[in-house]
């Protein structure tokens, strides 16, 4: 028996706070990257709910203190979706929320993709694509060996399992039996250069992930209560890793960003024109968000 957990079902009113939280932390998110004036918009909106669910309601942590041995790790090897992280620990009080206006500038700890060592309880430095899957796979596989009691974490977009290392990884995972790994997929079905299926087609998923030895999950990544009990079922699988495949909408909250890969590296101000004029993006999409 490995490092199993159970996770607290959630009650109405814990559900509406994470449903009002996520909602929050999409409207800093475009709040940043207008600051900004560059970033990813697609995939930071989209992984909103995950990032709420696992912050809120997953995570063993402590904001107050944040290398609390004992903590869970979480690793975000698709860093360019940072800004809802950053939006998340800046709820949780990590560090004060003003800093999220300073997103992507010189010296500010908040970069582009996260840096290690400029922000506490940031596991891993993160911009090649498939590299968090490697480096989750090892800290699970040091917990295990030496029974420490946290659990880990790791956010993929479902454009970086093109890489070779990410099934590497699978196959040191499964083979290791590390039941104390949970992988999350952002299932959005879009990258910088189109759409998966057409770029380099993924299905069937599912499939692939069983055929890997890992105890697989698909959910909806905008449903809350869906995200909290694959969470649930994720901590009391012994045996083997668990991925959650979360099925989500790229610019979920903003109608005219929502399932256009052409948003996946773009900010408001700067994304297409087709829909909503450029001088008219950054309120539009507050509205939208606003009004959700």
């Amino acid at each position: 028996m490995g490092n199993v957990r159970t996770i607290q079902t959630l009650e109405n009113s814990d559900l509406l706070r994470l449903e009002k939280l996520a909602k929050s932390i999409r409207v800093d998110i475009i709040e940043m990257l207008n600051t900004a004036k560059s970033g990813h918009a697609g995939g930071s909106l989209g992984v909103a709910d995950i990032i709420t669910v696992l912050y809120f309601h997953v995570l063993l942590h402590d904001p107050k203190k944040p290398m609390w041995k004992d903590r869970d790790r979480f690793l975000l090897s698709n860093g360019h979706v940072c800004p809802a992280r950053y939006a998340a620990m800046a709820t949780a009080g990590y560090f004060p929320k003003k800093l999220l206006g300073t997103l992507r500038q010189f010296k500010s700890p908040l970069q582009g993709h996260p840096e290690r060592s400029f922000l506490p309880a940031i596991e891993n430095t993160s911009g090649p694509l498939g590299d968090g899957a490697a480096q989750s796979v090892g800290l699970a596989y040091l917990a295990k060996n030496e029974s420490l009691p946290w659990r880990t974490y790791c956010l993929l977009s479902d454009g970086e399992l093109e890489t070779g290392i990410v099934w590497e990884s699978a196959l040191f995972a499964s083979k290791n039996r590390l039941d104390n790994l949970t992988w999350i997929i952002d299932r959005n079905g879009i990258q910088i250069d189109g759409n998966t299926e057409d770029v380099a087609p993924l299905e069937p998923l599912r499939e692939k992930f069983e055929s890997f030895g890992f105890e697989t999950i698909e959910c909806d990544g905008h449903n809350i209560r869906d995200l909290a009990d694959a969470f649930g079922l994720a901590t009391s699988t012994s045996d083997r890793p668990t991925v959650i495949i979360a099925h989500t909408i790229p610019g979920k909250g903003v109608h005219f960003m929502e399932r256009d890969y052409r948003w996946h590296g773009a900010v408001p101000g700067t994304g297409p024109e087709d829909k909503v004029p450029r001088s008219k993006q950054y309120a539009r999409a507050l509205s939208d968000l606003k009004n959700i």
